[in-house]
């Protein structure tokens, strides 16, 4: 219902180069920036036949969502708004006398207090301009982060590509009940990186999400992601205690459940594909904390909601595991700063170093292993088979306690269900880090594993290579470490 003058009519001059000269102009800066109580500036807005702005209401760019759907850089570099951000300064920094609107949610308070004052507030157009410094701070700061990403991304092996300062702005999108104990308090914050994340999922049902829920969602989510196959992660305190890939997301919850029943109460479930309603039949049997996923069917959603407590969350799609993004930790003092560990392996990374090679099977176990070991903390141990976790160790200070924990595990439930033998009978294994001596393999191999994965690089190398062709399993060396502390 309002009256638009085209920009080209106050300046005089036509948008050209695609757009990207369009506000820079003195008739549209001097018009916001022009101090109202002041002589000098009402007698150059006269002489130049500038008029005065009182509010502008700005819109950026989509930045955040280019590069969230597209790695063209091109794209990306033409989605950086330059006229916007330098009229939402000029207009903060004049709110004297301007307003200025950039979140749609500020909309019915300013049109409120226009029609019921003629003009906005001192009060609100101050809290609009600190609202505006922080939303281009954190543009500008989500920018510069896509550029560094993306320098970091190509630059040689090893080579460092981290900026002098590290600045991050981040907007606080929920205030937590408590920290990882009921004295802590804690805040949710969120990083406009274009990941998709479970700062960026849709929340369904269920009650707030804690601090704790976050942290092993967001790792649920990332182990779910190394998949293309239908594959059901469950996560307690940040480890995964079962895993399972099927040809239906129904058998991978099976498997999943299966591998560790006891401590998958009350854990986080993270799906890899849509949850269908036979799944979430099995999946309500129990009790969890979180479901996430990139979607759920309605006659899904409708079952889970006879859990009113339990937190469903829809992302859309699934993470990228292999994009390039920076993984951020604070210490007392200061930040550590690194590339997030993308690393996939590839077929030609893969090297034979025993006698005895792989079955097909043992080779698809062993990758599988593989991608959940990065998803463990250190020291990591994976046994697999047939899809299935069989046994997890994680977070020792030794590796060989981690084969053993991982051995245990398996035991305890094969007595929990009844079975002969553990699944580590016939299983392969991971390791995230090189067998520092022969004693860790041979811990697996008394479990029954008879295939096993790991980086290499060990000063012992051969004599646990040794070891598994005295023990006739097969090994791979990856040259890659998967240390997560």
């Amino acid at each position: 219902g309002l009256t638009v003058t085209d920009v080209s009519e106050i300046t005089g001059f036509p948008e050209i180069m695609d757009g990207r000269v369009k506000t820079l102009h003195p008739s549209i800066h001097g018009g916001i920036l022009a101090r109202r109580d002041n002589p000098k500036h009402l007698d150059a807005m006269a002489t130049h036949s500038i008029p005065s702005i009182d509010l502008v209401v700005l819109n950026l760019y989509p930045f955040a969502q280019t590069i969230a759907r597209t790695s063209d850089e091109n794209e990306a570099i033409e989605n950086i708004d330059i006229g916007g951000p330098a009229m939402t300064r000029a207009a903060a920094k004049n709110h004297y006398f301007v307003g200025i609107a950039t979140d749609p949610a500020d909309y019915p308070q300013i049109c409120a207090e226009i029609e019921d004052k003629g003009g906005i507030s001192f009060e609100l157009r101050r809290k609009l301009a600190q609202k505006a410094f922080a939303m281009t701070a954190e543009y500008d700061s989500m920018i510069a982060s896509w550029m560094m990403q993306d320098a970091a991304s190509s630059a040689p092996e090893k080579t460092p590509n981290l900026p002098a300062e590290f600045s991050l702005d981040a907007p606080l999108i929920q205030t937590l009940r408590y920290g990882e104990n009921p004295h802590q308090q804690a805040g949710f914050y969120r990083l406009d990186d274009g990941q998709i994340s479970v700062a960026e999922a849709r929340q369904i049902q269920g009650k707030a999400l804690s601090y704790n829920n976050i942290n092993d969602t967001d790792a649920a989510f990332k182990l779910a992601s190394e998949f293309d196959t239908p594959t059901i992660a469950i996560i307690k305190h940040a480890n995964p205690c079962g895993v399972a890939s099927a040809d239906t997301l129904a058998q991978a919850w099976k498997g999943a459940f299966e591998a560790d029943p006891v401590s998958a109460f009350g854990g986080i479930i993270a799906s890899n594909k849509t949850i269908d309603v036979e799944t979430a039949a099995e999946i309500t049997t129990i009790f969890s904390e979180v479901i996430i996923a990139p979607d759920a069917t309605e006659e899904a959603l409708h079952l889970l909601q006879a859990k009113p407590n339990l937190r469903v969350l829809l992302t859309g799609s699934m993470l990228d595991p292999a994009r390039a993004s920076l993984a951020i930790r604070s210490v007392t003092g200061g930040l550590l700063v690194q590339n997030a560990d993308n690393g996939q392996l590839d077929d030609d990374m893969m090297r034979i170093v025993t006698q005895k090679k792989p079955t097909d099977q043992q080779l698809q176990d062993l990758k599988m292993a593989w991608r959940i070991a990065k998803h463990v903390k250190s020291n990591a141990i994976i046994y697999v088979k047939d899809g299935i976790t069989a046994g997890i160790g994680a977070g020792q200070m030794s590796r060989v306690d981690s084969c053993r924990i991982a051995a245990l595990k398996a035991q305890d439930n094969a007595t929990h269900h009844g079975w002969e033998a553990p699944r580590t009978r016939g299983s392969v294994v991971a390791s995230d880090a090189f067998f520092p001596f022969a004693d860790g393999l041979l811990t697996a191999i008394e479990a029954g594993a008879e295939a096993v994965i790991q980086p290499g690089g060990s000063m012992r190398d051969n004599e646990v290579i040794e070891a598994a062709d005295q023990a006739g399993i097969a090994m791979i060396m990856t040259g890659m470490r998967h240390f997560n502390h």
